[in-house]
């Protein structure tokens, strides 16, 4: 990782080496430099959020971590609300229907887990704004974690929050343009990738946060800590 560690609340760039840089394609596909930056005056930027939430739960004997309860709601419900008041116009879950009355878009990667980077690629293929929110759904506090992301600087591709200088790349905020970029050149879709494989070669803004922003739900013992439940009853959204 580029650089010493973020400081609290301020910015640092992660410089990557990829070529994507502020890149945006035009209809017929061409790579456009320096199109979509943010500048005085333009109009507002379109966002919309990808929630990833089809894993295998393996760390929790399979069970469906996203319906697992907390503070009274789902983590999958938190996390649609978390993207709605961080500005997405639309929510795209990459996961099988876990609850058909929620209103968002469902899509899976192909074959079905083939990890965040082929859920992500999948994802974006029907995004249409010119910023997209990632967000994992095992955060205990989405709003908090989202609400710590800044606007994506000019001369950055995204923002995301850092622990020590280490991204936390699911939990973030990106150009579409880049990602799309970068997801073009991927083998297989992505499958069995790496996030750093799709984010790391890209100038990503390293925000720091308190623990407990970052804090997510990977064993049991997790979900006991946080008070939740795996009592998995279908909501509404709040």
């Amino acid at each position: 990782m580029a650089g010493g560690a973020a400081h609290p609340g301020r910015p640092r760039i992660d410089a990557g080496a990829g070529g994507c840089h502020g890149l945006r394609r035009d209809p017929t596909g061409r790579a456009r430099p320096g199109a979509g930056r943010h500048r005085r005056g333009a109009a507002a930027v379109s966002v919309e959020a990808i929630l990833l939430a089809g894993g295998r739960g393996s760390r929790v004997d399979g069970a469906a971590k996203p319906l697992f309860r907390v503070g009274g709601t789902t983590l999958l419900a938190a996390a649609i609300a978390a993207a709605r008041a961080g500005g997405a116009e639309r929510i795209v879950v990459a996961a099988p229907v876990l609850d058909p009355a929620l209103d968002v878009e469902w899509v899976r990667e192909d074959p079905p887990f083939g990890g965040p980077v082929a859920a992500v690629v999948a994802a974006l293929a029907t995004v249409r704004a010119d910023e997209v929110l990632l967000l994992a759904c095992d955060l205990v506090s989405p709003a908090g974690a989202l609400a710590a992301l800044p606007p994506i600087a000019p001369e950055s591709d995204g923002v995301c929050l850092g622990s020590d200088g280490r991204p936390q790349w699911l939990t973030g905020r990106y150009r579409t343009a880049a990602l799309r970029c970068v997801a073009s050149g991927l083998e297989n879709g992505g499958r069995d990738a790496a996030m750093r494989t799709l984010l790391g070669g890209l100038r990503i803004a390293l925000v720091d946060a308190p623990a407990e922003v970052s804090r997510d739900i990977d064993t049991w013992d997790d979900l006991t800590a946080a008070g939740g439940s795996a009592a998995c009853e279908p909501e509404e959204e709040p």
